[in-house]
């Protein structure tokens, strides 16, 4: 009898790992760190109301794993996704149906849509307008008939999204108001998003190439990409210097400089394919980092 409990549980809880690998949490950093961010701005001008944050917490990751799930099944079903040197995706390694991943991306976008009504409602009208550049911005990233991530602007809409969207609007749902502060602290949060997105198309560059996706790495070539990625990770540390001279605390995003040295060390030396991997982890690292410094140093 146990025997057969534990073999009808394996495939379960295999499909529960599946689901979670395919959601790409291990890069959730790039969303959560600019929310810490927008809070801290929030909390340094007075006001933060936990149920506010927890409302922007399920709007924004609805929207990323979402993103995620379409992501994977668009990318399955054109084929980009045939042969991965990173963590298989559901559709392209046959995991799941096109149909099951299209629904859960559904669903999740339909608790986020709900929860920027609500907000909307409650807060501000300007969450519907955001809600929908999120909801359009996340579905044509790779999918309808012309991708715009496929035509090398994945790295503004990563830029736009995981930077001045996520900052500006946690800020804003705080507040009631955008403040400039938020905008300005968006730049390095999003430069370092295009810093982690530009690990994973580098890993790509020869698969994204010859499956006709056009990211910013193909058009730039290896090298150039490479010397982008350093100039993304140094411009983002340069941007919250000049934040200081608004919040001198802002400088305590140094200390995490550390945390940058290996994934610069790892793409400025030549690493190829699944040896960038470790390099698109530590970036998440350096963003979980940074975030939380530039956060605390916000906050002050």
């Amino acid at each position: 009898m146990s025997a057969q409990v534990t073999a009808r549980q394996r495939p379960a809880s295999g499909a529960v790992r599946t689901w979670v690998t395919g959601a790409r949490l291990k890069t959730l950093p790039v969303t959560l760190a600019p929310i810490a961010v927008g809070t801290g701005i929030a909390h340094s001008l007075g006001q933060t109301l936990w149920w506010r944050t927890a409302l922007t917490l399920l709007f924004m990751l609805g929207f990323v794993i979402g993103t995620n799930y379409f992501n994977d099944y668009s990318d399955g079903i054109r084929g980009t996704d045939d042969e991965r040197l990173g963590p298989s995706r559901l559709v392209g390694s046959g995991q799941a149906s096109p149909r099951q991943v299209l629904r859960a991306g559904t669903a999740l976008y339909a608790v986020a849509i709900v929860t920027g009504v609500a907000m909307a409602v409650a807060i501000s009208w300007w969450m519907l307008p955001v809600t929908a550049y999120c909801g359009l911005a996340g579905w044509f990233y790779t999918g309808g008939p012309r991708p715009y991530g496929y035509r090398a602007l994945g790295d503004l809409s990563i830029f736009l999204f995981h930077g001045v969207v996520i900052v500006c609007a946690t800020a804003g749902v705080q507040l009631g108001h955008v403040p400039p502060l938020a905008l300005g602290a968006s730049v390095p949060m999003g430069l370092l998003a295009c810093a982690l997105l530009t690990t994973n198309n580098l890993r790509d560059i020869r698969t994204d190439a010859a499956s006709g996706k056009i990211t910013v790495a193909v058009l730039l070539g290896e090298k150039r990409t490479r010397v982008y990625y350093g100039l993304c990770v140094a411009a983002a540390f340069a941007s919250a210097a000049l934040l200081a001279t608004a919040r001198p605390w802002a400088l305590l995003v140094v200390a995490a400089v550390p945390s940058a040295v290996f994934p610069l060390r790892r793409v400025l030396s030549g690493a190829r394919g699944r040896d960038l991997i470790p390099a698109l982890e530590h970036t998440c690292l350096l963003l979980l980092a940074f975030g939380a410094l530039l956060a605390i140093g916000l906050s002050l």
